[in-house]
């Protein structure tokens, strides 16, 4: 089999700026819209069904972050092909053919939804794959695409935090509109979650908050989103590590049915950027480890 990274090439990008300004990272894991031919070929959804778990445009939605001197991270591949906002062997057996190893996470919530590292599902629960798949090619994506993307995420945010002595990781995500055509209750702008206080100081929440509710959004904290693997792993405020999830309502800067950006893309992009020079004014004292401002 070929290896796995060449069907992407790069499976994943961190865009640098020269001079980074900040302890800031913003990273949009679940963007990624390279579809595998042989991927393709396994589903029983068309494309445009397969679309429906990205979080189409995000990356691009954030990028002016890096001209305001902050890395972005985001992934190529896709979110229904490898997601990497999972632990890394959460798997259901249902879904392969073989025996999966004995250290597989297969009892999860997100396991039982059909959302584990490799999805069974997307969007309303349609199923992806009209047959099972081999564990050898499960382990062959977690190894080529997931691993990778998180040594690479975990060194740009260690860096961050030697070089400042804090760090903070904005992952960046889109929500439908509506939960589906039977929900009549429109979602609010943006959710930010940052697992109930566990992942970062309220600083860095109130900050975006404060910013987005003075564009006039509206915003929620953690429900129904409170923050993924990535925010609950990367986030250990008492070491000065501070990680926050933000999903974006895709009505705002997007037509969902037709996977095109709209007239008020690009307003939203330079608010983005208004919002990471706010966060990243957040005093350091405020943002470091309790055992740095103790021997201060």
């Amino acid at each position: 089999m070929a290896d796995i990274q060449d069907e992407f090439d790069p499976p994943f990008e961190i865009v640098e700026p020269a001079p980074c300004r900040g302890p800031l990272l913003f990273n949009s894991p679940h963007s990624g819209r390279i579809y595998p031919r042989d991927f393709l070929l396994a589903s029983r959804l068309d494309l445009a069904t397969l679309r429906r778990s990205e979080d189409t445009f995000v990356d691009e939605l954030i990028v002016g972050v890096v001209a305001r001197g902050y890395p972005l991270m985001r992934a190529h591949f896709p979110r229904s092909y490898v997601d990497v906002n999972r632990q890394p062997y959460e798997l259901d057996p249902r879904m392969f053919d073989g025996r999966l190893p004995s250290f597989a996470n297969t009892r999860s919530m997100r396991v039982a939804g059909g959302l584990g590292t490799l999805a069974r599902v997307v969007g309303d629960a349609q199923e992806i794959y009209d047959q099972r798949i081999s564990v050898a090619e499960a382990l062959q994506r977690i190894d080529g695409l997931y691993k990778p993307y998180h040594r690479a995420l975990r060194r740009v945010f260690m860096r961050l935090h030697r070089d400042f002595g804090a760090a903070i990781l904005v992952d960046c995500h889109s929500m439908p509109s509506t939960l589906g055509a039977k929900d009549e209750h429109p979602r609010p702008d943006f959710v930010l979650g940052d697992r109930y206080g566990t992942s970062c100081l309220p600083v860095v929440a109130e900050t975006i908050e404060t910013t987005m509710r003075g564009f006039g959004y509206v915003v929620s904290w953690n429900k129904p989103y409170a923050g993924g693997f990535i925010t609950e792993h990367y986030g250990n405020p008492a070491a000065g590590l501070h990680a926050i999830q933000l999903e974006v309502n895709r009505a705002l800067y997007m037509d969902e049915r037709r996977y095109e950006r709209t007239t008020s893309f690009n307003e939203l992009a330079r608010e983005f950027e208004f919002l990471a020079d706010r966060i990243a004014a957040i005093p350091l004292k405020e943002l470091r480890s309790h055992r740095a401002a103790a021997a201060e």
